[in-house]
């Protein structure tokens, strides 16, 4: 017994032709896209006419008329960079004007009372609470020239009637161990025989020579035949 052959297939496209003989019909047209960066372009002549048409009445400007404008942009100074400049001003004016800090705080700082004188006179001399009304400057004279000069004036201080004065001694900062100078004066102040008329000595402020000088208040005591008879330049120092 021969296989039997499907008949399927071909029955069923024989089925399909038959039909579409017997119905045509037509696919629908579909509608061209443009071509891709198809544009309607104006003749070169056309194009010229219109950009002169455009610029009708438009002058070109001269190059010496042309001014440039540049713009600067400031950028935010950030708080770092604002401290730093901050610090740098104060470290300029406590070295070059010796502001920002007070001399008394320092270990160069010195004062002193006399017996019976309250220890704030000193503070408030160096406060500036009495007028100075008169000054010497010893600064660079060897130990023996300064106290004679020391003495002249103490003396010409005392029989003026002033109570105010200010002695220049430098701080003595080129001296290998203290500064000699300013330690006699200080002893001259406080042992030599012009002890009796000194009330209180303290450093100077800084715009009066800071730890470099020292101010004296001088007892408005009567001029006496003591003080007549010291000799000015008796002595060693």
């Amino acid at each position: 017994m021969k296989p039997r052959k499907s008949s399927f297939t071909s029955k069923s496209f024989q089925d399909l032709k038959a039909l579409l003989e017997n119905n045509p019909f037509s696919l629908p047209e579909c509608n061209q896209p443009d071509p891709i960066g198809y544009e309607d372009k104006q003749p070169p002549e056309l194009e010229e006419d219109l950009f002169k048409k455009a610029m009708e009445g438009v002058r070109p400007i001269s190059g010496d008329k042309y001014v440039e404008r540049i713009f600067q942009i400031e950028l935010a100074e950030s708080s770092r960079d604002k401290e730093d400049a901050e610090i740098l001003e104060k470290l300029t004016d406590l070295i070059k004007y010796g502001r920002g800090f007070n001399v008394s705080d320092t270990p160069e700082y010195i004062e002193g009372t006399n017996y019976h004188v309250h220890p704030t006179v000193a503070k408030r001399l160096h406060r500036g609470d009495y007028s100075i009304q008169a000054f010497v400057d010893l600064h660079g004279l060897l130990a023996e020239d300064a106290k004679e000069v020391f003495e002249r004036f103490l003396k010409w201080a005392v029989t003026t009637g002033k109570t105010g004065i200010l002695i220049i001694h430098g701080r003595g900062l080129s001296s290998p161990s203290e500064p000699v100078l300013k330690k006699k004066v200080v002893e001259w102040l406080t042992h030599g025989p012009w002890r009796k008329w000194v009330a209180a000595y303290s450093s100077a402020r800084i715009c009066d020579g800071g730890a470099g000088a020292t101010y004296v208040l001088l007892r408005p005591r009567p001029v006496s035949k003591r003080l007549k008879r010291i000799r000015v330049g008796a002595g060693k120092s």
